[in-house]
């Protein structure tokens, strides 16, 4: 069951990451400007957080072996129309189908070990289930980067389908047969609340990058209809005579759910959100291509690799209050060394610093997600495997926005940067190259000074951005001092949970 989920999971997080590295090429292949090729992530971002609500109860409703043979499914379908497509608009399209897919398998994985394994055994599956989420990041990078310079731009989607063939072959052999009692019925206006609400919400945030600023009228608009769609839901979700709400808030009533959340929700924002910077460093500021940034960026998941086995066996043994407390401690650290970078730092010392970050990482978001769970039982796991999802896929969300604004906003202060990238837009046309040089009262013999000071002020603005970061993985401090931190009680009786 392990090896199933893990398949399912590494191809939907991998086809993640090996897609942000194709972004540049999307530009040239479509002739489209940079916003216009972040939809290829935005529309995919949007259909997770639009289907992910809906696992919980599909799941109860359908049975999770059904469920995920059809989330494989749509995947690989996805991932093959995509190779296929001959417009931006058409890839946009079958990524939010990819989308669609991958929303359901992460949270499936988590319920379908849950449930096999036992609370007492949370922390290990937790562990394995993390080796999708080392692997993405290490290899996904890499991967991409190769087949793009090797192969072309369709075959990061094309990978999918041996894949996608070989997950659906192994989950129709190894998952056990459904037995499902679907007396649940359908919360169909929570739905027409929830989901609508958050691809609002995250349409709305990841709009920010673009527009430079918060106070966009579209920005505006789609974040506050988002809001309010998520907020009607919460009193449609906690009235006593809806026994099947869409997703089970009064989950909330466990302490340990209720901490795991919060920690979970300021986790992702600060360290998915500063992750985004890494590659952008390695290629804005040092001109790394898409290959060694990927290459550069390992050692990050080799430091995981080496703590998440040993952090998940130690959560089921001690809790992973303690765990996660020196998980997070370890994670800033490094953070906090990459407030000193600059142009030329040396790349040992931002290898090793990676490194501590990834010992770091691998001792906090499983403990986390198994400290939400454990107490859990089998029935409510497959809806509190739903709420975490969407915190995280939230919380990251709002993390990458927030991060790309401040980045933005840091080379703006820029005049340096401004300049040399007007002078990029104009490369190739030495008269208007001169003509650009002129305005700013300088020559063409004062480009290289230039092109030096702009890749010094790039530095300081991502340095500048790391003590945010820092700061903001220090908040998450606060959360998890109240994680538990002794073994699992046994799991929390659903009607105690729901105070009937």
């Amino acid at each position: 069951m392990a090896g199933v989920v893990v398949l399912g999971a590494i191809m939907s997080i991998l086809d993640i990451t090996v897609v942000s590295v194709a972004l540049r090429t999307f530009q040239t292949e479509f002739n489209a400007t940079a916003a216009q090729v972040a939809w290829t992530m935005t529309g995919y971002t949007l259909a997770l957080a639009s289907v992910i609500p809906l696992t919980g109860w599909a799941a109860d409703r359908f049975g999770t072996k059904r469920l995920y043979l059809l989330a494989v499914a749509l995947f690989t379908a996805g991932s093959v129309l995509c190779a296929a497509a001959t417009s931006l608009e058409m890839l946009v399209l079958f990524r939010v189908l990819q989308g669609l897919g991958g929303g359901m398998l992460m949270p499936l994985g988590m319920t379908i070990l849950t449930r096999a394994a036992g609370p007492e055994r949370i922390g290990r599956v937790m562990a394995v289930l993390g080796i999708p989420m080392l692997l993405g990041p290490i290899f996904g990078p890499i991967l991409g980067g190769w087949m793009i310079d090797a192969l072309s731009w369709h075959w990061i989607f094309l990978i999918n389908l041996p894949i996608g063939i070989g997950a659906f072959i192994y989950a129709l052999v190894v998952l056990d047969k459904d037995d499902v009692q679907p007396s649940e019925s359908f919360d169909f206006v929570g739905m027409l609340l929830l989901s609508p609400g958050l691809a609002a919400f995250l349409y709305g945030v990841s709009s920010i990058p673009e527009a430079g600023t918060i106070m966009d009228s579209r920005v505006l608009t789609w974040t506050a209809v988002g809001t309010l769609l998520i907020i009607a839901f919460v009193p449609w979700a906690l009235r006593p005579s809806n026994v099947h709400p869409l997703v089970e808030l009064r989950l909330l009533q466990n302490r340990n759910m209720t901490v795991s959340v919060l920690a979970m929700m300021l986790f992702a924002i600060a360290f998915f959100g500063a992750s985004l910077l890494f590659p952008l460093y390695f290629q804005e500021v040092r001109g790394e291509e898409a290959l060694r940034s990927g290459v550069l960026l390992a050692p990050q998941g080799v430091g995981a690799m080496l703590t998440m086995p040993i952090a998940g066996l130690l959560a089921d043994k001690i809790g992973p209050g303690k765990i996660v407390l020196t998980g997070i401690t370890v994670i800033t650290v490094g953070m906090a060394m990459f407030t000193q970078i600059g142009a030329d730092t040396q790349y040992p010392y931002i290898i090793t610093a990676l490194f501590i970050m990834g010992l770091g990482m691998g001792a906090t978001m499983m403990p986390i997600m198994s400290a939400a769970l454990a107490t859990l039982s089998a029935h409510n796991i497959a809806r509190g495997s739903t709420f975490l999802n969407i915190t995280q896929q939230v919380a990251a969300s709002i993390g990458t926005a927030l991060f790309s604004v401040l980045l933005t906003n840091g080379f703006k202060d820029s005049a340096a940067i401004k300049l040399a990238g007007a002078v990029g837009e104009a490369q190739g046309q030495p008269a208007r190259v001169a003509e650009v040089l002129a305005r700013a009262g300088l020559t063409p013999n004062d480009l290289p000074a230039l092109m030096a000071r702009a890749v010094v002020d790039m530095a300081n603005a991502f340095s500048h951005v790391f003590v945010v970061a820092t700061v903001l993985v220090a908040c998450c401090l606060i959360p998890a001092f109240f994680l538990p931190r002794r073994k699992a009680d046994k799991p929390v009786d659903p009607a105690a949970l729901i105070g009937h």
